[in-house]
């Protein structure tokens, strides 16, 4: 039995025991993260109750478009709007991940872009169905990431392949970012809803204390070694902002909304 979330856009079932399934059910819009989707990722996380393992994943060939941005370029307040979909509502949902006390697997149907990876490598494991394409568009949109993102590409596949994906902007083949170990298993794509099923079962099944005493360890490592110092994370703050009210910006998401290389002003 499953129920309907975020107007239908998102779904939660019970798959296996112990096991929660939100599944992204978003197809005109390529599964992109929209208000709705987010806020309902955020509120149903802390009140999942008998929930071992928390599996992510979504219906279609893509598993995530990544933020909805479509509509806003060209319309009144565009920088403000855009900066409080991409800061508020996802911020959100990426806490209440991090915030869920019990292990997060997320299973890729199909391609995961930009703010759908990130949600993504917020989840503990990642299983994914082989063919697909990961990536991060940042640079072609004329968009700074904010550091709290970037951070975890750092922790899961280090500095040089974080440059990688966020200077080139390039999609890659997912069994290259097996490699890299951005995701930790590559299966059949007809395969994957039952193996992502059994993943996150094996997991639940798992003695409880371990599952959330090991997961709040690593965190507690991972969280000792990014801090910053107070003004330099003014600083990136400062930078992620601007970028929102830059010319740059606009012209970058109006133009992967029409399919045409950007034109750069530089401001």
């Amino acid at each position: 039995m499953s129920s309907a979330l975020a107007d239908g856009k998102l779904r939660l079932d019970r798959p296996a025991p112990h096991v929660a399934r939100l599944t992204i059910d978003n197809p005109t819009r390529r599964n992109a993260l929209d208000h709705a989707i987010l806020d309902a990722i955020a509120s149903t996380l802390p009140a999942l109750e008998d929930v071992r393992c928390l599996l992510l994943t979504a219906d279609g060939p893509v598993f995530s478009a990544g933020y909805d941005l479509g509509g806003l370029p060209g319309s009144p307040g565009f920088a403000g709007r855009a900066e409080a979909l991409v800061a508020h509502p996802f911020a959100s949902a990426l806490e209440a991940l991090d915030a869920f006390p019990w292990p997060a697997v997320a299973a890729l149907n199909g391609h995961a872009i930009g703010g759908g990876l990130e949600l993504a490598l917020a989840c503990d494991l990642r299983v994914a169905a082989a063919g697909i394409r990961v990536g991060m568009p940042p640079a072609k949109l004329g968009l700074v990431y904010s550091h709290t993102g970037l951070r975890r590409f750092v922790d899961a596949i280090g500095a040089p392949r974080t440059r990688e994906l966020f200077l080139l902007g390039r999609n890659v083949e997912v069994e290259l970012a097996h490699g890299w170990g951005l995701v930790n298993e590559v299966v059949d794509r007809a395969a994957l809803p039952a193996v992502a099923v059994d993943y996150a079962a094996e997991i639940a099944a798992n003695a409880p204390g371990s599952l959330t005493g090991n997961k709040r360890v690593i965190r507690a490592l991972l969280e000792a070694e990014g801090d910053l110092a107070p003004e330099v994370e003014r600083e990136l703050i400062a930078l992620r902002e601007a970028c929102f009210a830059s010319e740059d910006f606009e012209e970058g998401v109006r133009a992967f909304g029409e399919k045409r290389p950007p034109r750069w002003a530089g401001r």
